[in-house]
């Protein structure tokens, strides 16, 4: 939480962008920022466990903390909560700085939403957790009015009876290329999502993260990728998306979309998939 002297410059402060620069300034000198601990995380033999992209997805909210505090958020949601890792996480990140931020998690395993709820309590931060498929139950509730959106999706390449299995296997079962599910969510995304609204979702090299952006783009969306890791197993990244407007989220003008390929040609996966489908193509 805030110290009172911290408390008492940021009422001081006159405009919306002195609060947020004090804000950056302030978490700037924080040391060890708070995050969920694995053995008060609940667990259930039919929920997915806190794994490498779960990991993955809370390093990328650490490594923007700053950003995530100046948006002064009131509405943060998870889809997909599974154990309750992420949102718990995020929770503790945010609230020591917005007090009256409001979390909410939802999962379509009933199960899940059962251990997220105990992960929140056992780090003693409420989550409103909602068993629902992706946000339905939510969506007119919260529309327009989310400001962080954490998704960890099933992005597993899997057959396609598989999606939205009961039990564990919806937790990772995506279908064809592992993309029937997320393309479900980015369908959902515009109307949950707050005007200054930040997006960070996890996605496998599989599930081609450039056509992700280019769709994300086409509905008016800006994107970079936050953070990404390989493991033995996949090559992981976390895609941070807001909405475009005439300057980029760190004051800049934007670049009309070609910023997309600036960064995504620096990022070895994508490019190799960028390559294999032209190769595709003109074969």
């Amino acid at each position: 939480m805030y110290c009172m002297e911290q408390l008492v410059e940021m009422e001081l402060a006159s405009s919306s962008k002195e609060r947020k620069e004090l804000q950056k300034k302030i978490v700037s000198t924080e040391t060890v920022p708070k995050i969920a601990k694995i053995q008060l995380v609940s667990s259930h033999a039919e929920v997915y466990e806190p794994c490498d992209d779960s990991f993955l997805l809370v390093d990328a909210l650490l490594a923007d903390r700053s950003n995530l505090i100046s948006q002064n958020p009131k509405f943060c949601l998870e889809i997909g909560c599974g154990s309750g890792y992420v949102i718990t996480s995020l929770a503790l990140i945010v609230s020591q700085y917005c007090p009256w931020t409001q979390f909410y998690a939802t999962d379509i395993n009933l199960h899940a939403t059962h251990t997220t709820l105990q992960t929140s309590a056992n780090h003693g931060v409420h989550v409103e957790v909602v068993a629902t498929d992706i946000a339905l139950s939510l969506q007119k509730r919260l529309q327009k009015s989310i400001d962080v959106l954490v998704i960890n999706p099933p992005y597993v390449p899997t057959p396609e009876d598989e999606v939205g299995a009961d039990g564990i296997v919806a937790s990772w079962a995506g279908g064809f290329k592992g993309r029937m599910v997320i393309d479900r969510i980015l369908n959902v995304v515009d109307e949950l999502l707050s005007v200054n609204g930040l997006i960070y979702m996890v996605a496998l090299s599989e599930n081609d993260p450039y056509d992700i952006c280019q769709v994300m783009r086409e509905k008016g969306f800006g994107s970079r990728i936050a953070l990404q890791r390989s493991t033995e197993e996949e090559r992981l990244c976390v895609i941070k998306f807001w909405r475009e407007k005439e300057t980029s989220e760190d004051g800049e003008r934007a670049d009309n979309g070609s910023s997309l390929n600036g960064w995504l040609g620096k990022v070895p996966f994508v490019n190799s998939l960028r390559r294999k489908s032209s190769e595709s193509k003109s074969s």
